[in-house]
């Protein structure tokens, strides 16, 4: 299997995830079970498979920017780190979910957040917590 057909495959995996959590996300196996947990796992699993089989084949590291882009020129590695942002957006857009349910805030005004945070990552979870405090009036 090649980097850009793992690429592709995690990339659906991903936006299978993303669905689920936006039109089921208000059921608890959705944003507990699948996509706070199962599919955030296999990425997990899959990150570290990569980063072992792969470290310290091309040179590089996280001290430099340069190094990161050094790094990051071996396909596998930027697959790997591309891994890392599918997880952890997805781990996020999970936690809003819960978040938000605990917090009485309603599903449908989140799902912006939630589209942002799948596209944006950070500015998904800055328009959250914006829609949260607004919504309850405190922080």
């Amino acid at each position: 299997m090649t980097p850009d057909q793992l690429f592709r495959i995690c990339n659906l995996l991903a936006t299978a995830g993303w669905i689920i959590l936006i039109v089921a996300g208000t059921r608890r196996w959705a944003a507990g079970l699948i996509t706070g947990y199962l599919i955030p796992l296999i990425f997990g699993v899959l990150y570290i498979v990569l980063v072992a089989s792969q470290w310290g084949k091309t040179p590089g590291g996280f001290g430099t920017l340069p190094g990161v882009a050094s790094l990051f020129s071996n396909p596998w590695m930027l697959l790997a780190g591309w891994i890392h942002y599918l997880a952890f957006d997805l781990f996020i857009g999970s936690w809003q979910v819960r978040d938000a349910r605990e917090k009485g805030v309603p599903h449908l005004l989140i799902t912006p957040a939630l589209v942002l945070t799948f596209l944006f990552g950070p500015a998904g979870l800055v328009l959250y917590f914006v829609t949260r405090t607004v919504y309850l009036r405190r922080w």
